[in-house]
């Protein structure tokens, strides 16, 4: 895959659409259809313009699905990297790579299924808090890997007093802890008689009255949640006295730094005590045979790939058994093009995360990893760690600002998984803009197949407007396709081209080369 703007032109010869062939989400044996076209070349420009349309690759094959006929609709999904936000269980998947890694720890490394092998809890709407802004199956791109959705926490039994804990009680009151007069009973509770009140204990026994009582995760939680909330009313109470509660516990978390979030960075990029048991190194490699350490890991990466499909997809030895990077001056200093990151640990390689770098995003193509390592949540972690690559391309590229992951097929349940990457955004399938996907879910739950773009009256700006400047690339001669249409014996093709023109584009059309044989 080339840089655009310069080089060889893309060059694709287009298949049409194809007969159904079985369903990867939903075995069906012949509900899958899409259009098909074969990249002999394709410049990075071309193909962020292609995946903006809709289409995707696997290898050079590039496709599309039929999205008002196939059994799956399959939406393009982005998820806006800058503005992302760790959920509960991506940060739960970044603190157990880091335990495992700084400190040995597998003590929860129960068996986890990928999300497409496991059930996934649906994603509904709520979950969503959005601000601002195969061919095509499994071989499409390895699910991330996502935890299960984390329940409602249940609320935990008040413990049993033990007669030596009875002389300090605690009572909730703002989420703060209160002594409480042990001659007097507080609202709501029943009095205690003398008899209940017991000495200190002896040394060794029961609580230890010089220090403050022990507290459950619950009520430190509600204190937090109080303080963070009290915190963002200071600018509307600035100037007014405070209430005496809220003056107390700004007070005592006077010493405590604001309670700010912490970033996918913040998990990845933590300093690693020196005797920490494992080491994890993630390399970024250019696909090409010309790069040494692409040379040099192939065989390893090749053997990795195959244990990875037979374990994961059954794929039997025989079915286990491409481009180059270009660099800009404007560009990120990796250039664009298709990558391997490559994870190694302890000097192994673990798992190999295909992206494409493009001219507005990181494109994740595929994962596959060692399957004894299901434990550390590979899927997750790998696109977690995407995502902060795409920060850190920004850096340096200011255009380059979203991760794709590829389809979003809310159909199916255990794909869903995707859309809890957030903030994120939806393709619309007739006009191609993009739309927040909590919008985009009440949709489809009532029709697998919907237009996204609410506005009736609109249509597709990039559709084709002059199918004679269509490029066609004709015994070894570019030329419009105006052109080529006069020369051309047999048969009109018209339709044909008519129907690439449509799906690629009328920018794309003028750019690629479409072979006519």
């Amino acid at each position: 895959m080339a840089a655009g703007g310069g080089g060889s032109p893309s060059i694709v010869e287009y298949f049409g659409g194809e007969d159904g062939y079985r369903c990867g989400y939903c075995k069906n044996e012949s509900g899958n259809l899409s259009h098909g076209m074969w990249a002999h070349s394709m410049t990075v420009q071309d193909y962020q313009d292609l995946i903006d349309r809709g289409w995707r690759r696997s290898g050079k094959y590039v496709y599309k699905p039929i999205m008002n006929q196939t059994c799956c609709p399959q939406y393009t999904i982005r998820c806006q990297a800058l503005r992302f936000q760790t959920s509960k269980s991506h940060k739960k998947v970044l603190k157990k790579m880091l335990k495992f890694i700084s400190k040995g720890d597998v003590s929860k490394a129960v068996s986890e299924e990928e999300p497409m092998d496991s059930h996934i809890e649906d994603v509904v709407p709520s979950d969503f808090a959005y601000k601002s802004e195969s061919q095509v199956s499994q071989t499409e791109l390895t699910p991330l890997n996502e935890d299960h959705a984390e329940g409602v926490e249940n609320e935990d039994k008040d413990k049993v007093e033990t007669k030596e804990e009875v002389n300090v009680k605690k009572v909730e009151s703002d989420s703060l802890q209160i002594p409480v007069d042990k001659d007097a009973a507080g609202p709501g509770e029943p009095s205690h008689s003398s008899k209940t009140v017991h000495a200190p204990p002896k040394p060794g026994k029961g609580a230890d009255l010089s220090k403050p009582p022990c507290r459950k995760a619950k009520d430190i939680r509600k204190e937090r949640k109080l303080q963070k909330l009290l915190q963002n009313q200071m600018g509307t109470l600035e100037g007014s006295p405070l209430q005496a509660g809220q003056q107390a516990l700004l007070s005592q978390n006077s010493k405590t730094p604001t309670n700010q979030p912490k970033s996918i960075e913040d998990f990845i990029f933590v300093s690693l005590p020196d005797d920490a048991p494992h080491k994890l190194e993630v390399r970024l490699v250019p696909v090409s045979f010309e790069d040494p350490q692409f040379k040099s890991s192939f065989n390893q990466s090749a053997t990795l790939f195959a244990k990875y499909q037979m374990a994961i997809h059954k794929d039997t030895a025989s079915e286990c058994g491409e481009n180059e990077a270009e660099n800009p001056p404007n560009g990120p200093e990796c250039g664009y093009g298709s990558f391997h990151q490559q994870y190694w640990l302890d000097g192994k390689i673990i798992a190999v995360g295909v992206i494409d770098i493009l001219p507005y995003c990181v494109s994740s193509v595929y994962l596959y990893y060692d399957p004894d390592y299901s434990f550390l949540s590979l899927g997750v972690y790998s696109a977690l760690r995407e995502i902060a690559f795409t920060r850190k391309l920004h850096e340096k590229a200011p255009d380059l600002c979203f991760y794709y992951m590829g389809f979003y097929i809310h159909s199916c349940p255990k794909m869903r998984y995707k859309g809890q990457y957030r903030p994120s955004d939806l393709l619309c399938p007739e006009t191609y803009v993009w739309t927040p996907i909590e919008q985009c879910l009440p949709l489809l739950e009532l029709s697998k197949y919907s237009r996204f773009n609410q506005d009736t009256k609109a249509v597709d700006e990039g559709r084709v407007k002059e199918l004679g400047r269509v490029r066609v690339l004709h015994k070894r001669t570019i030329m419009p396709y105006s052109v080529y249409k006069k020369r051309r014996k047999g048969p009109s093709d018209e339709a044909s081209v008519q129907q690439y023109a449509s799906l690629v584009g009328q920018t794309c059309s003028e750019r690629m080369l479409l072979f006519r044989s």
